[in-house]
C-alpha cells in the first residue's frame, strides 16, 4: 500500500499527543513514476502503438508487457523512514547478497573519507523487478560524490565493487560521523543517475539517485557497528534498518 504518511500532533508539554482525527480508509494506488522514466515509457508505448497500427499483433502484445514493465521499473513509492538518528537505513530495495569485512574503497578512503581500517560492507542486489530509486542511509551533508567508469559484469559478484562502473557517495552527520555507500552498475545497467552533489544537505531516506536496469548498492558501516540485517533478507530502501550505530551484536543469521 502506497500512501503519504499522516502528520500527527506531538506532545508540546501541555499534555499527551492528540489522537489522529477520524478519516476514511486509505486505498491502494500505483506508485508515481519518476520523471527519469517517463521518456522511456513513452518510447515503449509509441513502439507498441506503431506495431498495432501496422498489424503486427503478436509483437505488439509483447511490447504491451514491456511497456508496463518499463513504467513499473521507474516506480517511485512513498517510504516512511524511521526517525531515530542512530539507525542506518537501507539505501536500496533488493536482496542482501554479501556481508563482508573489507577495506573502504580507495576513492573514498583516507582522512577526508572513510579512513583506512576494514569495515563491514553490506551489499544489496537489485533485480530488474525491484524499485531502483536509491536513498541516503542517514541525514547529513553530502561530502563526496565520486563517479568511476568501469565494466558491466554481474553485480552479484564480489569483484563488481572494484571492476564495475560505480558511484561513491559519502554523507557526514553534524557530529562528524561519515557513512559511505556505492551505486554499482550491473550486466544490464548502463547509467547511474545522481540526484545530489557535494554540499547538499539530505535527510535520512531522501532520494539520492537511481541506476537504470539492474544493479547493486553497497553500504559501509563505521567502526564499532555490526550489521543488524541478515544474508538473504530483502531490504526496502528508506525503511529497512541495516544497523544501529555503536551496536556490536550482529543480527541473527548474518553469516548463514
Amino acid at each position: 500500500m502506497e500512501s503519504e504518511p499522516t502528520a500527527f500532533s506531538r506532545d508540546n508539554g501541555a499534555g499527551p499527543a492528540s489522537p489522529p482525527p477520524p478519516q476514511q480508509g486509505v486505498k491502494w494506488r500505483f506508485p508515481a513514476i519518476h520523471p527519469e522514466g517517463r521518456k522511456f515509457g513513452a518510447i515503449a508505448a509509441a513502439i507498441t502503438a506503431l506495431l498495432f497500427i501496422v498489424g503486427w499483433g503478436v509483437p505488439g502484445w509483447i511490447m504491451v508487457g514491456i511497456t508496463i514493465w518499463v513504467f513499473a521499473f521507474f516506480r517511485d513509492p512513498v517510504r516512511v523512514t524511521p526517525s531515530d538518528p542512530n539507525l542506518l537505513i537501507a539505501p536500496a530495495d533488493g536482496l542482501v547478497t554479501l556481508i563482508q569485512q573489507v577495506p573502504p574503497p580507495r576513492e573514498i578512503a583516507g582522512p577526508e573519507g572513510l579512513g583506512s581500517d576494514p569495515m563491514w560492507r553490506v551489499s544489496i542486489f537489485m533485480s530488474v523487478f525491484d524499485v531502483h530509486i536509491n536513498r541516503t542511509p542517514i541525514s547529513g551533508t553530502v561530502r563526496q560524490v565520486v563517479y568511476i567508469s568501469g565494466k558491466f559484469i554481474n553485480a552479484d559478484l564480489d569483484k563488481a565493487s572494484e571492476d564495475n562502473e560505480r558511484q561513491h557517495i559519502v554523507v557526514e552527520r553534524g557530529d562528524g560521523l561519515r557513512i559511505g555507500f556505492t551505486q554499482i552498475a550491473g550486466l544490464v545497467a548502463r547509467r547511474i543517475v545522481p540526484f545530489v552533489k557535494p554540499g547538499d544537505v539530505v535527510a535520512a531516506g531522501q532520494r539520492i539517485g537511481l541506476i537504470r536496469f539492474g544493479s547493486r548498492v553497497d553500504i559501509y558501516l563505521p567502526a564499532g557497528t555490526m550489521p543488524r540485517i541478515a544474508l538473504g533478507q530483502r531490504a526496502i530502501a528508506g525503511e529497512t534498518v541495516i544497523a544501529r550505530l555503536g551496536e556490536t551484536q550482529a543480527g541473527s543469521g548474518i553469516f548463514q
